[in-house]
């Protein structure tokens, strides 16, 4: 009777255990089909490739994150990323491009417009908070609504004469660095800054794009916030029980206010590093990037609930997908079937995210 009863007690650790990582074993599994069909996946260039294709992606989840992890859910936060992206890049524009948005702009120091950028999405974060929580208009309602309206600022601003809706490009040296150039290592030279101008002769290993960088710090300083302040406990409590919260003592009014905000000002400083990489921008930019976002947040075991998620969790999750993406696309199969299994991932996740909630509940 004993020997029954620490089989079924073993057998219950062994399900747990596959429920709790299932989507990490099917993201080896896909991982592993990909490299025999094509073994040159698996190498250090695809991995840093794939680090700063995730990069932007990564600032951006870390707000979608939070808000997910307050209970609630940002739609906008796509729009957002295009509005910063055009934005940004209007203001960055080379003194000397012909088809200068501003032809006598003067030179900028280059953080204002950096700084402008995220402050445009931090307004529109605000409002977002503010209608949740000051108005209680439902999330997904309030954002929807954002959603559209940004997209409209975004695309008034863009069409602007004298140039119209042209795609904006010619970036400012500084702007163009930051987004392609990388810290890398020169055999005889050590630790390079930039492109290495005039050591085109010698040999260059592990380049970190500037923009990993900007990421890998917002990460630290995202997860201290999260983890270690007054204002990342009440995050967690309010997505467990908002009223428990309320009654705790917590102020969730401004709580979701400064989240929402907080969470616009990442999407900003991620379209800006998104238009830098890409070396362009249009109104059309950052479409969808929300719902990668929110999928990537919950295959990282932010729960679609509330209250449960970690940021090493988000940076998980943006990195199977980005593997996904970049993986599927190498072994060239087609974009209709790479929506399908991204979809079928996406699916999985949420169910086995629930599935978790009502066995501990």
């Amino acid at each position: 009777m004993e020997e029954l009863q620490t089989r079924r007690f073993g057998l219950k650790n062994v399900t747990g255990f596959m429920f709790q990582y299932a989507i990490y074993f099917v993201f080896i599994v896909l991982v592993l089909i990909i490299a025999i069909k094509e073994p040159s996946f698996l190498s250090i260039k695809n991995f840093l490739n794939i680090l700063n294709m995730s990069a932007t992606r990564i600032i951006i989840a870390m707000g979608i994150g939070g808000i997910l992890i307050t209970g609630g859910v940002d739609l906008s936060a796509g729009r957002q990323v295009g509005l910063a992206a055009v934005f940004s890049a209007s203001l960055l524009q080379s003194a000397d491009y012909t088809r200068r948005m501003y032809p006598n702009l003067p030179v900028l120091p280059f953080i204002i417009p950096i700084l402008c950028a995220m402050a445009a999405c931090g307004i529109f974060g605000f409002l977002n908070g503010a209608f949740i929580a000051k108005l209680k208009v439902p999330a997904f309602i309030a954002t929807l609504g954002s959603q559209v309206a940004v997209y409209g600022v975004t695309s008034l601003y863009f069409d602007r004469p004298p140039y119209g809706a042209q795609p904006i490009a010619g970036f400012d040296d500084r702007f163009r660095i930051l987004g392609t150039n990388s810290i890398r290592y020169v055999e005889g030279h050590g630790l390079v800054f930039g492109a290495g101008d005039g050591l085109a002769g010698a040999v260059h290993k592990f380049p970190i794009n500037y923009i990993i960088i900007i990421a890998a710090v917002v990460t630290v300083l995202v997860y201290v916030l999260y983890n270690k302040t007054t204002f990342g406990k009440n995050i967690y409590a309010i997505g467990g029980n908002a009223e428990a919260a309320r009654v705790s003592g917590v102020n969730v009014g401004r709580t979701l206010l400064l989240m929402y905000t907080l969470a616009a000002v990442l999407y900003g400083l991620g379209g800006t590093l998104e238009a830098a990489r890409t070396g362009g921008a249009t109104n059309n930019y950052g479409n969808g990037y929300e719902l990668d976002a929110i999928a990537a947040c919950v295959v990282g075991g932010v729960s679609n609930l509330g209250g449960i998620g970690t940021v090493p969790g988000i940076v998980i999750g943006v990195l199977i997908f980005s593997v996904i993406n970049y993986g599927l696309t190498f072994i060239n199969m087609s974009p209709y079937w790479q929506q399908i299994v991204k979809g079928a991932i996406i699916v999985i996740a949420v169910a086995l995210d629930i599935r978790k909630y009502l066995t501990k509940r």
